[in-house]
């Protein structure tokens, strides 16, 4: 049971190492619960340990956590790659190849609220490339709730609000 628990282990860290960006919890967990290599419960088991490890990282918001690879997690997917069987190995290639672009953009998008010493909430709303920021736009209101709406409307409408910020200023 350890062994395949380590498996389980190896398969993060080798999704995580070879892609260039962090990845949700959700995007890990189609891959491996969608191919029934284990149950969502002992997933976030196996996540929790990594974290707690230091193999990864956790960048958690209000509503995903994403998932950054550590030098020691690299170290470690280096020195045992070679324990995931061929067949698991070829099934992550080509799942990162096939959703890759949907899984970047995925991540790309971030928007978190808290708050401030004012005690009112500030709600921080980000488009990500390649580790840089395209746009880091801060707001504040006076409500959790109105701060909780504009952090999941971010996901949907940050592509018009870029472009219609660029074409305003241009």
């Amino acid at each position: 049971m350890a062994e395949t628990f380590t498996l389980y282990k190896l398969i993060v860290l080798y999704m995580l190492e070879k892609v260039d960006f962090p990845l949700a919890t959700s995007q890990i967990s189609e891959f491996i619960l969608d191919k029934g290599y284990t149950s969502y419960f002992r997933l976030q088991e196996t996540l929790s340990e990594l974290t707690d490890s230091g193999l990864l990282k956790a960048e958690t918001t209000h509503n995903r956590t994403l998932y950054h690879l550590t030098e020691n997690g690299a170290e470690t997917i280096h020195f045992f790659s070679n324990k995931i069987s061929p067949a698991i190995r070829q099934d992550i290639d080509d799942f990162l190849k096939e959703k890759q672009y949907d899984l970047k953009e995925e991540v790309a998008v971030k928007a978190d609220y808290y708050l401030n010493t004012n005690r009112e909430f500030e709600v921080r709303c980000q488009i990500v490339e390649n580790g840089y920021s395209l746009i880091d736009l801060k707001l504040t209101v006076p409500t959790e709730k109105e701060a909780e709406s504009i952090a999941n409307n971010w996901d949907a409408k940050s592509q018009d609000i870029y472009t219609s910020i660029l074409a305003d200023l241009l």
